[in-house]
Formats: structure tokens, sequence, C-alpha cells
């Protein structure tokens, strides 16, 4: 994949463009002690009241939100998406999201460090793929799927507050008891060769890091491959078993993730936009992003904002 032949954007200190058009919050609920090292953080909260956050990202986490009674809107990547409890909320880590909770709203927070994460996903491949998308999951009660969750949850909990020996493998398999759980209550699409192994999972997600690092620098697939050690042969190979993607489409996603925050989140013009994001040209960037995404970057910054006014 290449913006241009030899054209990498470079910020000047004259320059004030910005590509973080959105707060990075480091931890929903902060941990007993500051310096105390963990792997899973659980909050539960309360309200009676309304309360609202606005569009945010987490670096470095993945977030579960478990709302157990109670209704709201997400704001998903500049969408308004809906929901009411009992249901889940799934949110990747850099997922750009807002939450305007109703009254009477009871839920719980779950947030998973990144390296924790990826250890979950060698347990089954069908978790890369549930987490590779923000998503909203019903519970429905009549099922008991709402009091089963609830149940692990608060035994996922009750392991982390009390760090007897063997926490870390409890917790772990408590985890892994309610991603499947989700991942049999989501549709997901699978990859035709039908599975990974853990150090395919291992580099997959190792790319997708030097991708968050480097994906406004233009640099080839060999670079990246470089920086891993291993050839491009291989890279192409764990990216495909692992997500179902090739290694170019993972950079176009990202570049498209980031494009769509700037478009709906920030004041930058076109041309701003794509020079940061490394394009040579704004011309090329309106090509790229149309195909990607089946609008020109300006109709679908006017269409998002119409929405969100609406809602409003």
């Amino acid at each position: 994949m290449t913006h241009s032949s030899k054209t990498h954007y470079r910020r000047e200190a004259d320059t004030q463009v910005t590509l973080k058009t959105v707060p990075k919050v480091r931890l929903y609920v902060e941990p007993r002690e500051e310096k105390e090292k963990w792997f899973v953080n659980i909050g539960h909260v309360t309200d009676r009241g309304r309360w609202r956050t606005e569009p945010h990202a987490h670096p470095g986490y993945g977030q579960l939100i478990f709302v157990r009674s109670g209704h709201g809107v997400m704001n998903l990547e500049g969408a308004s998406v809906p929901f009411e409890g009992p249901c889940v909320l799934l949110l990747p880590t850099e997922c750009v999201h807002g939450l305007d909770y109703e009254s009477d709203v009871d839920r719980w927070v779950v947030t998973i460090e990144v390296s924790f994460l990826t250890q979950l996903y060698a347990r089954l491949h069908e978790f890369i793929q549930l987490w590779s998308l923000p998503r909203m999951i019903t519970l429905p009660t009549t099922a008991g799927a709402a009091t089963e969750f609830l149940f692990l949850i608060t035994r996922l909990a009750q392991e982390l507050e009390a760090r007897t020996f063997g926490h870390v493998v409890g917790a772990e398999a408590l985890l892994t008891q309610l991603f499947l759980m989700l991942v049999r209550r989501t549709r997901l699409d699978q990859p035709d060769d039908g599975g990974a192994s853990r150090n395919e999972i291992c580099l997959a997600e190792r790319y997708r890091e030097l991708i968050d690092q480097h994906y406004w620098q233009n640099l080839p697939l060999q670079d990246y491959a470089s920086m891993m050690g291993v050839s491009v042969v291989q890279l192409r190979a764990a990216c495909v078993a692992a997500t179902g993607q090739s290694p170019t489409k993972m950079i176009h996603a990202r570049i498209v993730t980031e494009a769509k925050r700037n478009l709906i989140f920030g004041e930058m013009a076109i041309e701003q936009i794509a020079f940061g994001l490394g394009f040579s040209d704004a011309a090329y960037f309106t090509r790229f992003f149309r195909r990607e995404v089946g609008q020109a970057p300006s109709q679908f910054r006017a269409m998002t904002r119409e929405q969100s006014q609406r809602t409003q």
C-alpha cells in the first residue's frame, strides 16, 4: 500500500496539525494503589440520575461494560447506538466512544490490559474476531443469559479482590467463559482457513501495534516485517489466519478509522487530514476514502454531523 511513491508527511514545529482529536483516558477506575501492577480492573456503578461522558478512547486497554439495567445511547465513532439492559458494550483498544446513560442504570465496567487480552485471544480464534470491532450485544433475560453473565462478573470481581493464590489463572478462566458467552450470542464472519496458531495470533497483534505507531508514515510491508523479524510471506500468512485480512487491508482499515475520527470530531480541512495521514495530496486521499467507505470525505463529514444534530 502506498499513498505516493516517496512523499511522506512530516510534522514541522510551526505546523499546528494534530491527529489526536479525542481525549485518551488511561483508566475508567484507578487501581487501589497507583503503582500496583494489574491486568484486569472492575468497577460497579449504580446511578439514579443521568450520566454522560464525551467521546474518548482508551490506549492500551479493552473495555467490556455490562449494563444490567437501564438504557442510554452510545456515541460510537460518531454514530449513535441506543442500548438497553441487559446488554454488553464491547469496546476494543483505541475505540472512540462516548456514553449517555439515562436514569437508574446499573453497570459493571471491566477494563482489560491489552497484553492480557492478547493472551486470551490464543484460547479461541473467535475471540480475536469478537474484539475486532466495537459491539452492542443483547442478553435476553428469558434465557437466563443476563443472570449467568452477572454471576461470572461478580465471581471475577471477587477473584481479583481476594488476590489469593492462582488468582490470575482464575481470572483468565472466568474471562474466557464471559468471552465464550458473547461469541455464542454474536454473528462472526469466519475466515476461510478456519483457525490460527498461537504464534500467528501473536504476530498479527504485534503487527497491529506497529500499525498504530506508523500507519501515517507510508511504510512498505517489508519494513514492518523487518521490525518483527519475519518475512513478508510469514506476516501475510499470520494476518490472514488470525484476522481474515491481508496486512495491506489492515493498514487501510486503520487509516480509514483515523480519517473518520478526524472528519467527525475535528475541524481540520480535508487537505490537512490527508497530509496528516501520509497522503501526498487531498485528491488521492479522497479517491482512497471513497473506495474504502463509499463516500467522499466531505460527504461523510456532512452526513455524520447531520445525524448527530438530529439525535441531540
